[in-house]
């Protein structure tokens, strides 16, 4: 019995161990490459598997995106300057059957074939350009190891340069020449400023220019508007003083018009200055003025037409009253033999 029972035993334990290793749970990202007696035949997964301890073998391959990092390399640019780079590679494997048939170890063929590949494109370029064109040779490298990995099944997707470290000779010149292109753009920025600056002023000179002559403009003509204005004002007050004097005129009688002849030779007689008043018709001016008595004792004796009156008397003594113009000759003898006792 107890033969039996150990007997059991033993078999049970090697159904476990047979069912533990043939039975397999693959999960998604991963694929498993099945050799049966040595052959491939295929991938298999995801899920659960069935497979034979016995005849089968398995590989496990993942199928998410990796990276390889690879180390410093020294390389000759194309201008014989020696620098130090290194970068990451990013892959991910397309086919798990040849990524496992075709290359028995993917991560040192790949870093090998990085490492000349980098060498092939960092001499194909000058030192400048490697600096300067960071992301052309990422992409020339990319697609340099793209181009190799294909048969293997595995897709290069990224490539990213890390660091790249010049000559110590090299990097004084590029601190030296950083410094310099830093103080040219200060010069630039400062002058650029200035002449900013300088427009703004400018403007703003010829802006005020601008407004001061449109303003001493406007004064100009308000100063004219106002000087046209009061000349025509004037011009319209010495318009109605000749009015009112032609119509005062207009209505005066020759008796008016002695008297002022009368006052005006008062007047100029009254001047501190010596003068010699001398009228030129002083026989007329003897009759207007007896003319003048006789009228003014006739009035008080009978009463006539004032109207008729002065206008027939006006019209006589206005034509005896007024000087006559005589030449100049005459009027000099007449002062001379005035002046001779």
């Amino acid at each position: 019995m107890t033969v039996i029972l150990g007997i059991v035993i033993a078999a049970l334990a090697v159904i476990a161990l047979t069912a533990s290793r043939s039975i397999r749970i693959i999960r998604e990202y991963q694929r498993v490459v099945l050799f049966r007696l040595g052959r491939a035949i295929g991938a298999k997964g995801p899920g659960l598997i069935f497979i034979n301890p016995v005849t089968d073998r398995v590989s496990m391959v993942d199928l998410r995106e990796l990276f390889l990092e690879i180390p410093h390399q020294t390389a000759i640019t194309k201008d014989n300057a020696s620098i130090s780079i290194d970068f990451i590679m990013f892959y991910k494997v397309l086919d798990p059957v040849m990524s496992v048939v075709q290359v028995r170890d993917f991560s040192g063929a790949a870093l090998n074939i990085a490492s000349t590949t980098l060498r092939s494109v960092v001499g194909e370029m000058s030192l400048d350009d490697v600096l300067s064109k960071r992301e052309d040779m990422n992409n020339a490298l990319r697609t340099k190891l793209d181009d190799v990995t294909e048969r293997w099944g595995v897709k290069v997707t990224n490539v990213e340069v890390r660091e790249i470290n010049p000559p110590p000779g090299v990097q004084d010149a590029m601190t030296r020449q950083m410094s310099a292109e830093r103080t040219r753009r200060a010069v630039v920025t400062e002058s650029e400023g200035q002449r900013q600056a300088a427009i703004t002023v400018a403007e703003g000179q010829k802006q005020s220019a601008i407004l001061a002559a449109e303003g001493e403009r406007q004064a100009i003509i308000l100063a004219a508007e106002g000087e046209r204005q009061a000349a025509v004002l004037r011009a319209q007050g010495l318009a109605g003083a000749l009015d009112a004097i032609t119509s005062s005129a207009a209505g005066a009688g020759p008796n008016t018009m002695v008297l002022q002849y009368l006052d005006a030779l008062r007047q100029m007689a009254s001047a501190p200055s010596t003068k010699f008043v001398l009228p030129l018709e002083l026989t007329n001016l003897i009759g207007g003025v007896r003319n003048l008595a006789e009228q003014f004792s006739a009035s008080s004796a009978k009463v006539q037409d004032p109207v008729t009156a002065n206008n027939r008397d006006g019209a006589e003594h206005n034509a005896n009253m007024l000087p006559k113009a005589i030449p100049a000759d005459e009027a000099a003898a007449d002062r001379r033999s005035q002046d001779t006792p």
